[in-house]
């Protein structure tokens, strides 16, 4: 049990490490000097001082998110709403200096900018300055829309826990397995629909084959709202075949997923942030003890 915690824990962290190695490659890692102190703080977690900030960054995610929600509720909002406002002024100083930070440590800040979580940066930031730079909003878009838009802080946290990454790779590599599944999904709804349609008819509710498939959505799913439901016997045969298939329809994707982040795990080594002193490259396994690209020997590999 030990040794297969420790193997989880290598995992999370060799995930991590490979998600640094490629950030170093698509945003441009400085040679020297600050940008690459700064750099190693807010891309890699080998250092204390990574892993700090981290933590720090979780934590002031899940803790601005959490302001968001209570100023939903309009009793407390009501009560509070200057410490809301003070807390909410405060997160976005704090998400504004990391977004200038990042920006200013990668050799090609245009890219990071563009990129998915580049752009994740500028939406935790952008709602709570445009409330500032569009006094009039209130004729044009309710003004709390935009507050609630700083919701989108949750996905800041896929930057910080590789366990996103691995699941997010699986499904990128799952893609074509789970549309296919999908397309068949869709076409035994419509078959289920279509039947129901020509069995019940409009006089029981069916009163489109889009209504029908929606019931057979809703059946399939397992959801069961119950605002339609089939009178017939023959309609009723319908139904319970559409639940059976429900409990596979749900399992089936699951098992794709999982099947994949399987074969990714054991697929290859594990690699690191290393970094050979002769040529530069990175990305070496932990046990590596020669560079994969110029042949030299490699510095032994130490973990803080």
């Amino acid at each position: 049990m030990a040794g297969s915690a420790t193997r989880e824990r290598a995992g999370a962290a060799g995930r991590r490490d490979s998600g640094a190695a490629d950030d170093a490659q698509r945003f441009g890692k400085p040679d020297s000097g600050w940008r690459l102190r700064l750099y190693i703080l807010i891309f890699e977690a080998d250092t204390r001082a990574g892993r700090l900030f981290d933590l720090v960054l979780l934590g002031s995610i899940l803790a601005s998110v959490a302001v968001v929600i209570l100023d939903s509720v309009q009793s407390v909002s009501r009560d509070h709403a200057a410490l809301f406002d003070s807390l909410e002024w405060m997160f976005t100083i704090l998400f504004s200096i990391e977004y200038v930070a990042r920006l200013a440590c990668v050799r090609r800040p245009l890219r990071y900018a563009r990129s998915f979580f580049g752009v994740v940066d500028l939406l935790a930031v952008l709602p709570a300055y445009l409330t500032l730079m569009l006094p009039g909003a209130q004729s044009l878009l309710d003004v709390r829309i935009l507050r609630l838009l700083r919701i989108f802080r949750i996905l800041k946290l896929g930057a910080y826990v590789g366990e996103y990454r691995a699941l997010g790779s699986a499904l990128v590599a799952s893609r074509r397995k789970i549309l296919i599944f999908l397309s068949v999904v869709l076409m035994v709804a419509l078959l289920m629909g279509t039947l129901l349609y020509v069995v019940e008819g409009p006089a029981r509710g069916y009163t489109s084959i889009p209504v029908a498939v929606y019931w057979a959505i809703v059946t399939m799913t397992t959801v069961g709202y119950g605002d339609i439901t089939p009178q017939t016997d023959l309609g009723r045969l319908i139904a319970s075949v559409a639940m059976l298939l429900g409990w596979g329809i749900l399992a089936v994707p699951t098992g794709i997923v999982s099947a994949e982040m399987t074969a990714r795990r054991f697929a290859k080594l594990i690699p690191t942030t290393r970094t050979c002193h002769e040529c530069l490259s990175e990305g070496h396994e932990a046990e590596a003890q020669f560079c994969k690209d110029c042949g030299a020997v490699l510095p032994a590999y130490q973990r803080d």
